[in-house]
């Protein structure tokens, strides 16, 4: 039952994930990107709040180190991940921006090891890092005579916005901060949107009276909010406690099948065979990256499937 449980969960999660990126693609028809983004975080900042305050008893930051690891979060893994990904994602496919963001955790293993040299990648290790961004530059396909095409533009905004959440991820673990994660996560959705909306106003983003009834617009800000933030940060954090991050790693890798088959069904976009070549290197990086805790992981007996995780 728990192993099914969890396999269950885990698919909700990659489902929720998946397809919030054909969410983005739609809403972005309607909001310009970076205010589209804070208005997501406005609304599941107050969610993932509300649940903060029922769940843990330290439901807000009260020390320097905490409210360092929250203003890293804000600026890191809301702001800067979803002000380039809102951005970028106007010129490329939603399956694209999907595959390109499971570079995460590759980048997060590079930057951890760059960050800590006495625990230095192995050798299978760099090349492992070296197929993910080979990964990367397969999907965005650079025209040497024309490197600044708007594809090939979106695509490096997103690879930055995947950088961003890796550098953050490495960077939040290392401040010795003993804050629950769902404190940190609410605190970082509300100071990330926060900074989303300055920018915003700094780039004058315009926005149309009519998005506030279009139902298309209100849609897909409340599918992101709501499901894919809210509910989705909420399967996480059960799936966290009961796989590992190294288990839960494996959601960037199946979340790219839901978004292609939604994008498919709901954009008419089509994953093509160069994209699709791109996402196995990335994905045989992580393979690479990850091996000592996946061959760790895949070693457990059934009954350790249902125990607390532990990081690697």
């Amino acid at each position: 039952m728990s192993r099914a449980r969890n396999t269950g969960l885990f698919l909700a999660l990659a489902a929720a994930w998946g397809t919030a990126f054909v969410a983005i693609s739609a809403g972005l028809d309607h909001f310009p990107p970076v205010l589209f983004a804070a208005l997501r975080y406005d609304i599941a900042g107050i969610l993932m709040l509300a649940y903060a305050a029922y769940a843990v008893d330290d439901w807000y930051p009260t020390g320097r180190a905490e409210w360092a690891v929250v203003a890293v979060g804000a600026t890191l893994l809301i702001a800067a991940y979803h002000a380039f990904l809102f951005v970028g994602q106007q010129h490329t496919t939603a399956a694209a921006a999907a595959i390109l963001v499971s570079l995460s955790p590759v980048l997060t293993t590079g930057f951890a090891r760059l960050l800590m040299p006495s625990d230095a990648l192995s050798a299978l290790g760099v090349v492992g890092v070296g197929l993910g961004l080979i990964g990367v530059a397969v999907i965005s396909q650079p025209d040497t005579g024309d490197l600044f095409a708007p594809d090939v533009i979106g695509k490096v905004l997103v690879f930055c916005a995947a950088a961003a959440f890796a550098l953050g991820s490495v960077l939040t673990r290392r401040i010795d901060a003993a804050l629950p994660i769902e404190t940190m996560e609410a605190w970082s959705m509300l100071g990330g949107a926060l900074l989303m909306h300055l920018i915003s106003l700094a780039l004058r983003e315009p926005i149309e009276p009519a998005t506030w009834t279009d139902p298309q617009a209100l849609g897909a800000l409340g599918y992101l909010a709501v499901v894919a933030s809210a509910l989705g940060f909420l399967l996480y954090f059960d799936l966290l406690e009961r796989l590992g991050a190294v288990e839960i790693n494996m959601v960037s890798y199946v979340a790219p099948i839901f978004t292609a088959i939604a994008g498919w069904l709901y954009l008419g976009e089509v994953v093509d065979a160069t994209t699709l070549v791109g996402f196995l290197l990335i994905a045989l990086g992580f393979v690479l990256v990850k091996r000592r805790a996946i061959r760790e992981t895949l070693g457990r007996t059934p009954e350790g499937d249902s125990s607390t995780g532990t990081d690697t």
